[in-house]
């Protein structure tokens, strides 16, 4: 019988929690994503408050560091001028003090910190890339990236290839399936976007 990936973290991680904040939407008037307001506090806010239990370190890759002056982070800017979430992801390994980093959409407000823990829990002594893999398919901003997969990354990015999950084959992936997922967050709230104003008053409400 396998064991259930724990709910509660005993310890912080060895590893870096970065939350990516670039991106305008228009349907919110232009704003940042990441500081629509969800229940009374920015959707970021709301991340960082699921990553309090288990990292050390947490940065915020931003364009805008101004926005994210009072949020106790670490802010950086993109390193390659490209709007991507890869270059988001390629940022964050630079800069992490950590061998290890879990990378979190801005847009994701729900992220349970059990099924971050789930995943960290999944890391291997050679696994490069731990992703959950749903009925959707992979969820590579919700996952954790080693520091090896920089020269890749930085390959695709020198070809103008901005698809995160175009590198995957050139380093080891390891998956966690949806059914064992759902063990710490049944509805798999964590993976829910909030692009619009319906997704926003839907995330209200599981809130």
């Amino acid at each position: 019988m396998n064991p259930q990936p724990s709910t509660t973290p005993t310890h912080r991680s060895p590893c870096t929690g970065v939350v990516l904040a670039g991106g305008l939407n228009s349907r919110f008037g232009g704003r940042e994503k990441a500081l629509i307001p969800l229940a009374g506090k920015a959707m970021i806010d709301h991340i960082i408050k699921a990553f309090d239990d288990l990292f050390d370190e947490i940065i915020i890759v931003s364009n805008q560091p101004q926005n994210h002056a009072d949020r106790d982070a670490t802010i950086v800017a993109d390193l390659v001028d490209a709007r991507s979430s890869l270059t988001g992801v390629h940022t964050a390994l630079f800069y992490s003090r950590c061998d290890d980093v879990f990378i979190c959409a801005c847009d994701t407000p729900l992220v349970k910190t059990a099924l971050i823990a789930a995943l960290l829990n999944a890391r291997q002594p050679g696994i490069d890339v731990v992703v959950p893999q749903t009925s959707d398919g992979l969820e590579p901003l919700c996952a954790v990236y080693a520091r090896r997969c920089l020269e890749p990354i930085e390959n695709r990015l020198k070809r103008g290839d901005y698809r995160i999950r175009r590198f995957f084959d050139r380093v080891r992936v390891k998956q966690v399936s949806d059914k064992r997922l759902r063990r710490v967050d049944p509805e798999l709230l964590s993976f829910k976007n909030v692009n619009t104003p319906e997704d926003l008053a839907e995330a209200a409400q599981w809130i």
